[in-house]
C-alpha cells in the first residue's frame, strides 16, 4: 500500500441534530492510495455555468426557501427587514476581517443587499470565533454553522434545542450568529463566512442536485457563485417580505424573477425534482463517522443505485460515485478508479461543475503520478488549474502544483518543477494554514512520486 492523500471536502458534510444548523466545511484526510491507471481523455473543458431559466430558478428558489436540510418544511418565508450589521467577535484573525469585507462588498455590489460591517443596526449577524475544542465538545459533527435568534456562543448554548433557535419558528430574522472554530486556516475561514453568512441572510436549505452553489452538502464550491447571488437578490426583492406563505411567495415570484433575472424568460409551471430522503440518508451514512468503513461503502453503493433508479445524470449521481470512489480506495482500487471515472464523466458534462471535475482530476493525477505516468499527471493537473482558480480553492491549487512539480521531477525537467513549486507557494499557506501542514501535504505527494519512480 502507498501512503497517499485526498482533498476530502466533499466527504465532510455535517451530521445534523435539532436544532438544524447549516453545513460543515472542508477538511483534509490522509489515507492509503492504491495504484491504478488514470482516466483516459484529457480535453474538452467543463461547460461554464449560466443562470437557469426562470422556471428552473423559481423551482430552486422555492425549495431552498421553504425547506430545511433535514427535509422539514418551513411554514413561512423569512429574511431580514432593513439594514444588517455583520460584525466579528471572539479571537478573530486579521484574515477574517479582510475576507468579511470582501464578502460584504460582493453582497452589496452584486446582490444589492443592505449590509455593512459597521455596527449600529437593529438587525445583526455576529461572526464569533470559538475555541475549537469547546465547539467540538458542544457540536462535534459540524465545522461551522449559523444559528438564528442568538447573539453569541453563551446565548446559543442557553437556547440550543428550544423554539428560539428553530428556523421553522421564525416569523422574521433579526439576529443570527455564525460560529467558526479557532484556529482555522484562512481558506476555512473564508469558506465558512461565505456559506454561513449567506444562509443567515437567505436560504437555510442545501440541495444535492444543484451543481453551481455553496448551498450543497458536497461542499465543492467554497465562495458564492453567480447562482447564489441571483437567489439572494430575489430573496430581498421589494415584492417579498417576512411572514409570506408559500402560495403568496409563489404568486409573487414570476414578477420577482422577471426583475432580478430578466434574461431568464417567463416563469411557468414549476416541476419539482425532489431528492428522495433515502438518497440523503444513504449519503449521510456514507459521509458519517459513526458507521464502519464497510457500512459506509455499502451506503455509497446504495446512493449510486438510487441515482440509477431515479434516472439521474446530474450532480447527485456524480457525487454518489465520487463518494464510492473515495471509500473504495483502500479495499478495491480498481473499483475506486471506475467510480472516479463515472463521477468525472458526469461532472464534465454538467455546466457549473468545473470545480467538481477538478477534484476528480486531482484524484486521477495522484493515481497517474504514483504509477509512473508523469505526463498524464501533468496533463490532468493542467486541465484542473483553471476551474480550481475560478473556484478560489487554494488547498486544491497548492496540491495540484505539488503534483505538477513531482511530475516534472519524474520527467527530469528541473526548471518546470521549480516553477511549479514557486506557484504552489502562492496558495499553500492560505489553503493549509501553516508551514507544517504544507510540509505534510508535500511529503504525501512526494511519496506518490517515489512509488511512481519505482514503477519505472
Amino acid at each position: 500500500m502507498l501512503s497517499g492523500f485526498v482533498i476530502a471536502s466533499s466527504l465532510s458534510a455535517c451530521m445534523q441534530s435539532e436544532p438544524e444548523v447549516t453545513a460543515a466545511r472542508a477538511s483534509t484526510a490522509t489515507i492509503d492510495l492504491p495504484l491504478a491507471d488514470p482516466v483516459p481523455g484529457l480535453s474538452a473543458p467543463v461547460p461554464r455555468a449560466a443562470l437557469p431559466d426562470n422556471t428552473h430558478l423559481g423551482r430552486d428558489f422555492m425549495e431552498l426557501s421553504f425547506y430545511l436540510e433535514s427535509g422539514r418544511a418551513l411554514p413561512r418565508f423569512t429574511r431580514f427587514e432593513g439594514p444588517v450589521s455583520i460584525t466579528l467577535s471572539g479571537n478573530a484573525p486579521p484574515v477574517a476581517r479582510t475576507e468579511l469585507s470582501r464578502l460584504v462588498s460582493r453582497l452589496q455590489r452584486e446582490a444589492g443587499l443592505n449590509v455593512t460591517t459597521q455596527p449600529g443596526n437593529t438587525n445583526t449577524i455576529n461572526v464569533q470565533f470559538v475555541p475549537k475544542a469547546k465547539m467540538r465538545h458542544a457540536v462535534p459533527n459540524v465545522a461551522c454553522f449559523v444559528a438564528p435568534n442568538v447573539t453569541d456562543w453563551a446565548d446559543y448554548r442557553a437556547s440550543r434545542g428550544t423554539a428560539r433557535t428553530d428556523w421553522a419558528q421564525l416569523t422574521q430574522r433579526q439576529h443570527a450568529t455564525v460560529f467558526i472554530p479557532e484556529p482555522a486556516t484562512p481558506q476555512e475561514i473564508r469558506d465558512c463566512l461565505h456559506e454561513e453568512i449567506s444562509q443567515g441572510l437567505g436560504p437555510v436549505n442545501d440541495l444535492y442536485r444543484l451543481p453551481d452553489t455553496v448551498w450543497n452538502d458536497d461542499n465543492f464550491h467554497t465562495v458564492l457563485t453567480r447562482f447564489d447571488i441571483a437567489v439572494l437578490r430575489a430573496t430581498y426583492d421589494p415584492a417579498l417580505h417576512s411572514g409570506m406563505s408559500r402560495p403568496e411567495v409563489l404568486a409573487a415570484l414570476p414578477g420577482v424573477l422577471a426583475r432580478t433575472n430578466p434574461r431568464g424568460g417567463q416563469m411557468r409551471g414549476l416541476r419539482d425534482d425532489p431528492t428522495p430522503r433515502s438518497y440523503v440518508k444513504a449519503i449521510t451514512r456514507a459521509l458519517g463517522a459513526s458507521s464502519s468503513e464497510r457500512g459506509r461503502r455499502a451506503a455509497a453503493t446504495q446512493a449510486t443505485q438510487i441515482a440509477a433508479a431515479q434516472g439521474w445524470t446530474d450532480s447527485r449521481a456524480a457525487f454518489a460515485w465520487f463518494a464510492l470512489g473515495r471509500l473504495s480506495l483502500k479495499t478495491d482500487p480498481q473499483a475506486a478508479l471506475r467510480a472516479f471515472m463515472k463521477a468525472g464523466a458526469i461532472y464534465r458534462r454538467t455546466p457549473g461543475a468545473g470545480i467538481q471535475a477538478a477534484h476528480v482530476d486531482m484524484q486521477m493525477a495522484a493515481f497517474a503520478l504514483a504509477s509512473g505516468r508523469a505526463q498524464d499527471a501533468i496533463q490532468l493537473v493542467n486541465r484542473s488549474l483553471s476551474p480550481a482558480i475560478s473556484g478560489e480553492n487554494a488547498a486544491l491549487m497548492a496540491t495540484l502544483y505539488m503534483i505538477r512539480a513531482e511530475g516534472y521531477d519524474q520527467l527530469g525537467n528541473a526548471a518546470q518543477s521549480n516553477q511549479a513549486r514557486l506557484d504552489m507557494a502562492q496558495w499553500a499557506r492560505y489553503g493549509f494554514g501553516s508551514d507544517a501542514a504544507v510540509k505534510r501535504r508535500a511529503s504525501e505527494v512526494a511519496a506518490l512520486a517515489d512509488a511512481g519512480a519505482r514503477v519505472n
